[in-house]
């Protein structure tokens, strides 16, 4: 299984960065791309460096895409090359996989509808699903975190999703979740 991240400057760190890192914890392959730059400066000033430029991207080549949340949603949903690997994920029922402010990227484009999501609380719209107030949800292909504070568990459900209980469990252990 291999993951793309999508990020632009304004992303949410501990979202970002503390998925990215259990992923990987988890032995899960991840390419972290930037929409306009090789790099990309969270809302909190911390940069990554080095990403790939998301013009040379083939979604084809991903099982998974990933958006943190963060204000940088508005630039992400904005952006016709997103939008369009976005669709392709979608369209190729592949994971999806978005916490915080990013689900309402998804909701916005119609891929909530009848669907079990979970975002930021107060960025709740009808989106034509059911909204629930849990840390993180998976509904089919598509997993949805609440928060920064759900990092952890939306992680988990990715890893879970991509790669078993047994190796979600173990990198739980792994770090002294319980």
């Amino acid at each position: 299984m291999r993951v793309l991240c999508i990020l632009t400057d304004g992303y949410e760190e501990l979202e970002a960065v503390g998925t990215i890192a259990l992923l990987r914890r988890a032995g899960i392959d991840m390419d972290i791309s930037a929409v306009s730059a090789k790099e990309a400066c969270g809302r909190f000033h911390i940069t990554m460096s080095n990403l790939l430029d998301l013009d040379t991207i083939d979604p084809n080549a991903y099982d998974v895409l990933f958006f943190p949340g963060g204000p940088h949603y508005q630039i992400l949903e904005a952006n016709d090359n997103v939008m369009a690997i976005l669709k392709t994920f979608m369209d190729a029922d592949k994971v999806v996989a978005a916490i915080c402010a990013a689900p309402t990227i998804l909701g916005r484009q119609g891929y909530l509808k009848g669907k079990n999501y979970t975002c930021f609380t107060s960025m709740n719209e009808d989106f034509g699903g059911t909204y629930v107030d849990q840390y993180t949800v998976t509904d089919g292909n598509l997993i949805t975190g609440r928060s920064a504070a759900a990092v952890i568990d939306f992680a988990f459900a990715i890893i879970e999703k991509l790669a078993g209980k047994e190796k979600a469990e173990a990198v739980k252990n792994e770090i002294y979740y319980y």
